[in-house]
């Protein structure tokens, strides 16, 4: 149980994000239009979580790199959940965009 809320919410193995980045990974923030607005990860792609599931179609390969991140990782670590249960095979919860900004 404890392994499985550490990876819900992005602290279970180590990840190199500059790296998956390099390798073409989307950055999803997934925080309100106005937060996103007031800061972010420059390239990232903002689809608010209350909004993501009516927008899985703009990520037609399901094995495509996803890192969500948004104020604190909670709503990030329910994006991944939610993504993963439609069939996504490569996401990540990045936490708080400017922690995982740092690590880019």
């Amino acid at each position: 149980m404890i392994e499985l809320l550490k990876n819900l919410f992005g602290f279970g193995p180590k990840v190199n994000y500059a790296e998956l980045v390099k390798q073409g990974a989307v950055v999803l923030d997934v925080r309100t239009k106005g937060e996103y607005s007031g800061g972010h990860i420059k390239g990232s792609l903002n689809i608010p979580v209350d909004q993501l599931s009516q927008n899985t179609h703009r990520f037609s390969d399901k094995n495509k790199t996803i890192i969500t991140c948004c104020a604190s990782g909670m709503r990030s670590g329910a994006a991944k959940s939610m993504l993963k249960s439609k069939g996504y095979t490569n996401v990540y919860n990045g936490g708080s965009w400017m922690s995982l900004q740092n690590k880019i």
